[in-house]
């Protein structure tokens, strides 16, 4: 008789308005013993950043809970391992209000892969080496960027303050994101 089988944790990667979060959950999706583990789910709550005084730059690395992140990716791994039955939770992230909902996903024993979808994955080691892959994205610039005006657009920025925010924010992360995409496993082109 064989043990039980090993859940897969795989990371999906690259620059803000790439597409991972739409990737995680269309593979997702299509099989019932799968789940995605967004990692905005551990950004800081908003009070707190703005008492660190980083609220204006919410999105780069040091808005977010990475030990928070490694403790749930330990605690998927020590779950699968010793086949508790216990779920493990985990935050996810209400983008309307912009903060993390605690213990909004429940991730079963039955779970035997884990899309674990975020920018910063890679740069993070104590995250990246408890990913079994990693598969960085790419996809072209322009449409990244105008795919990011349009959902701050849509979450409440005017079209001025979503092209800023993409200058000033999520272009000096995008830059950081891919210093990092040597290091995974995969690199994929999307659409």
């Amino acid at each position: 008789m064989t043990g039980p089988r090993r859940r897969r944790l795989i990371g999906i990667v690259g620059p803000p308005g790439v597409g991972k979060s739409t990737l995680a959950e269309s593979l997702a999706s299509g099989d019932p013993a799968a789940v995605v583990l967004p990692m905005d789910g551990f950004h800081l709550p908003q009070a707190r950043l703005v008492e660190l005084g980083r609220r204006e730059r919410m999105g780069a690395p040091d808005t977010f809970d990475v030990d928070g992140l490694a403790a749930v990716l330990r605690e998927l791994r020590r779950e699968a391992a010793d086949g508790g039955s216990d779920p493990v939770l985990a935050p996810g992230f209400d983008r309307a209000i912009e903060e993390p909902v605690p213990g909004a996903i429940t991730i079963g024993r039955g779970m035997r892969t884990v899309y674990v979808e975020g920018s910063y994955l890679l740069l993070w080691p104590e995250v990246a080496e408890l990913l079994d892959e990693s598969w960085y994205l790419q996809l072209d610039d322009e449409v990244r960027r105008a795919r990011l005006v349009a959902r701050h657009v849509w979450f409440g920025k005017t079209p001025e303050q979503a092209r800023a925010w993409v200058d000033a924010v999520d272009e000096p992360n995008a830059l950081l994101i891919a210093g990092n995409a040597a290091r995974a496993t995969r690199t994929r082109s999307v659409d």
